[in-house]
């Protein structure tokens, strides 16, 4: 397993802002490679752990998910409140569970559990059930909710564009988040609930953060090439409801940066 450069250890370092190069744009990154804009994509959140016997068969089919269809943003975040039985998970953090138990509040339950799929931040299944994980996805594309078109490029120069449509209609403001992704890892476990079990995670997210609002106009952003050496495989934005953003997902997109 590689260890990638983690964008709150260039934040830490004072580097982020430059390397990121994150400016309105004036115009259209120069001559940029569009990502396809396709429908509105469903923002999938898998609350996972390698500490919990029940989260490898959600983790298998997000992964399914994510290769087999282009109309899901799916996303692998893993809790720390797993790691005192005795294994601890290497892409677990504080943030991830701060996170989640967020969305617990928002979502008006009491609890926080693994495996557990946020859907477009407005809706939680179990992430093993698969028939439930496909209704949910059904339902969340035909609920009549606002959505904004966003769509992620890379540049002539190696940076990524991002594009975020506007809506004359929209008052308030979301949040831009930023979530930086590798596709895969593979970790044999050796403590806690898998024990002895080899575990392949997918679309593991590494680290996220709010790059920016969008209040309703049309906004286009660039991150300079160089933000790209600390974005692992792939990155996602995502507009999201909320002061905090763990409200209502209003748009996403997700491009990988690996060539795969």
């Amino acid at each position: 397993m590689i260890e990638r450069p983690r964008l709150g250890t260039l934040l830490r370092a004072g580097a982020l802002v430059a390397a990121l190069a994150l400016v309105p744009m004036a115009a259209q990154a120069d001559d940029p490679a569009a990502h396809p804009a396709a429908d509105p994509k469903v923002v999938l959140e898998l609350f996972t752990s390698q500490g919990c016997s029940s989260c490898p068969s959600a983790d298998a089919l997000l992964g399914e998910l994510s290769d087999t269809r282009d109309d899901v943003v799916a996303l692998s975040f893993h809790v720390d409140y797993w790691d005192y039985i005795g294994w601890e998970d290497p892409f677990a953090s504080a943030e991830t569970t701060a996170r989640q138990r967020a969305y617990a509040k928002s979502l008006g339950i009491a609890y926080v559990y693994t495996p557990q799929l946020v859907v477009d931040g407005a809706h939680h299944v179990v992430g093993s059930r698969r028939d439930d994980v496909r209704n949910a996805i059904a339902a969340s594309k035909t609920v009549k909710a606002r959505r904004v078109p966003v769509t992620l490029a890379t540049t002539a120069s190696g940076g990524i564009a991002i594009e975020i449509g506007a809506d004359d209609s929209y008052y308030g403001s979301a949040r831009i988040m930023l979530v930086a992704i590798d596709r895969a890892h593979t970790t044999p476990v050796d403590a806690g609930e898998n024990r002895g079990r080899t575990l392949t995670n997918y679309n593991v997210v590494r680290e996220f953060q709010s790059i920016g609002r969008w209040t309703g106009g049309a906004t286009s952003l660039e991150l300079g090439p160089e933000s790209t050496k600390g974005l692992g495989d792939g990155c996602a934005v995502l507009v999201q409801q909320g002061w905090e953003g763990h409200g209502r997902i209003l748009g996403a997109d997700l491009l990988w940066l690996d060539g795969v």
